[in-house]
């Protein structure tokens, strides 16, 4: 991991094509049927253009969306054939699987939150008014891959702008900047942008961030985010590892 010069985080684990098709139609509010196809052709690239410049390897699946996209943009400007008579709309082509995604979405929502057997099913029903001194605030929506990358983009533009991406293993080695997060976070939570006031240069931003990957997808760091533009926060998980260890 930190002698090698190539680094990758498996974004397999993280969201899909999909995903990023719905980030990108949440954060621009975005009529899901009425998608402005060289808006968000251009934006998802910039995406794969930076996973690419982090050195963070990509499915097959964003480059066949990428072609997609693409093909569906080159389509809609050209000018309508008479010949062609009514044609269906060329965006359906990815409203249909996002539908689709959603739904399936929704329903594996509604399955997490029915009681599981051994869990709830047997248990002693508590009223609901006796929980009430004992109940916590609701917990913040976790972040996707995507919140990750939009808030360190922003902190790249606050830091350094203009500067151009670049990551050295041999300098910020992976496994010490882990160590280094873990260590911080043992404290307290963190704010996302909190965790980089240290960093002095975009190697080492980038260290932090990949180190920050990697730990979210091995399940040591949640990361949440109170809404769209707010900065993310991060808590380790050590009660989930003390758990697993003993388990």
């Amino acid at each position: 991991m930190s002698g090698s010069g190539e680094y990758e985080v498996r974004l397999e684990v993280f969201e899909g094509p999909l995903d990023l098709l719905l980030h990108l139609i949440r954060k621009n509010e975005m009529d899901i049927f009425d998608i402005p196809i060289s808006v968000v052709t251009d934006q998802y690239l910039a995406y794969l253009d930076m996973m690419k410049a982090l050195n963070i390897s990509v499915a097959g699946d964003y480059l066949v969306m990428a072609a997609t996209l693409i093909h569906i943009k080159s389509k809609m400007l050209l000018p309508p054939s008479p010949e062609d008579g009514e044609e269906e709309d060329p965006r359906v082509e990815i409203t249909r699987p996002l539908m689709e995604y959603l739904r399936l979405k929704e329903v594996a929502g509604e399955l997490s939150a029915r009681d599981m057997l051994e869990r709830d099913t047997f248990t002693r029903r508590i009223a609901p008014d006796d929980l009430a001194p004992y109940r916590e605030e609701a917990p913040l929506p976790r972040a996707n891959l995507f919140q990750l990358m939009d808030a360190f983009k922003r902190v790249l533009d606050r830091q350094s702008p203009g500067a151009e991406l670049r990551f050295r293993t041999e300098e910020w080695p992976l496994k010490d900047k882990m160590t280094f997060i873990m260590e911080r976070l043992r404290e307290r939570a963190l704010s996302f942008s909190g965790l980089f006031e240290d960093n002095h240069s975009v190697p080492e931003l980038v260290a932090t961030f990949l180190a920050l990957l990697e730990l979210v997808q091995t399940g040591l760091i949640r990361v949440r985010q109170p809404a769209q533009e707010e900065d993310i926060v991060l808590e380790a998980c050590f009660e989930d590892v003390e758990e697993t260890a003993r388990a």
